[in-house]
């Protein structure tokens, strides 16, 4: 099952993004940069609304390259955790997230409070929904860690991959039954391409669940099977979570990915049934 095609047949709301596109970079404060993308573009491929979602949580965003001038034109810098709560109608496009965030470089705030507050404000409205903010300053700068994502890594298992099509069917059949457990398991090998410039998005995902085992291989040979698919972050983890259930009868789920970084952003989205995110802590990639 190939998916090299859009998956979103003639989606219009894709074709006014600024990703893709030849783009100035503005350095005065400008909330019009920011766009969204409506959920339901990806959630309509996968027969999922708003009244029928089987997760809760977050599209949790880290910058790392906030900056702007305090009333004496000093420089102020420091990173920003962002919280997108996964029923926004909204997903906020991250080349528009990051062209809005270098409109601050140049522009005056009197304190760091009104920065979160601004940053709250214009992300709620393009998100349609209420956003949380947490800046960092840079005398925490220390506290951050780097964590590796819990559970046992499946990459190790010796498979053979000679096709790379994107294939839900690898979970078909891909569970014992007769032994239920309750497991942790987790991947560097996420990779799939944004859906309009087809750039690598790398990433590492961890998968708990409760319910019948799921084989290792055939798990680990579906989450190869993204390597050429194209989608977005948000969306590639929601589509995760809908096949294990689907396939491998998860009677609690959660599916957790730590995308790698890019243009000074990364975005990790998280999805369960029956938990909430901990700590935003990142890994060696990021």
């Amino acid at each position: 099952m190939t998916q090299d095609h859009d998956p979103y047949g003639d989606a219009h709301e894709l074709s006014e993004l600024t990703l893709g596109k030849a783009s100035e970079y503005e350095s005065i404060y400008n909330p019009k940069l920011l766009q969204g993308v409506p959920r339901t573009l990806n959630r309509d491929a996968i027969a999922l609304t708003a009244d029928n979602l089987p997760f809760k949580g977050s599209d949790i965003w880290t910058g790392y390259e906030l900056s702007w001038l305090n009333p004496k034109g000093k420089p102020m810098v420091a990173i920003a955790e962002f919280s997108l709560p996964f029923n926004t109608d909204n997903l906020v496009e991250s080349k528009s997230f990051k062209l809005y965030l270098n409109s601050f470089n140049q522009t005056h705030f009197d304190n760091i409070k009104e920065v979160r507050e601004t940053l709250i404000r214009d992300l709620s409205a393009c998100a349609q929904g209420e956003v949380s903010v947490n800046i960092i300053e840079p005398r925490q700068f220390s506290n951050q860690r780097i964590i590796d994502l819990p559970g046992t890594c499946i990459d190790n298992l010796d498979i053979e991959v000679d096709n790379y099509d994107f294939n839900p069917e690898y979970l078909q059949n891909s569970t014992d039954d007769k032994i239920i457990v309750a497991e942790t398991l987790n991947s560097n090998l996420l990779k799939s391409n944004c859906l309009i410039t087809h750039q690598p998005d790398w990433g590492s995902v961890m998968i708990r669940y409760q319910g019948p085992k799921i084989n290792k291989e055939k798990l680990l040979r579906y989450l190869i099977s993204f390597r050429q698919h194209n989608e977005f972050h948000e969306q590639c983890v929601e589509r995760i979570f809908v096949d294990l259930k689907r396939f491998c009868q998860c009677a609690k789920l959660t599916v957790y990915a730590r995308y790698t970084r890019r243009g000074g952003l990364d975005i990790n989205p998280y999805r369960s049934d029956f938990e909430t995110p901990s700590d935003n802590h990142r890994v060696a990639r990021q």
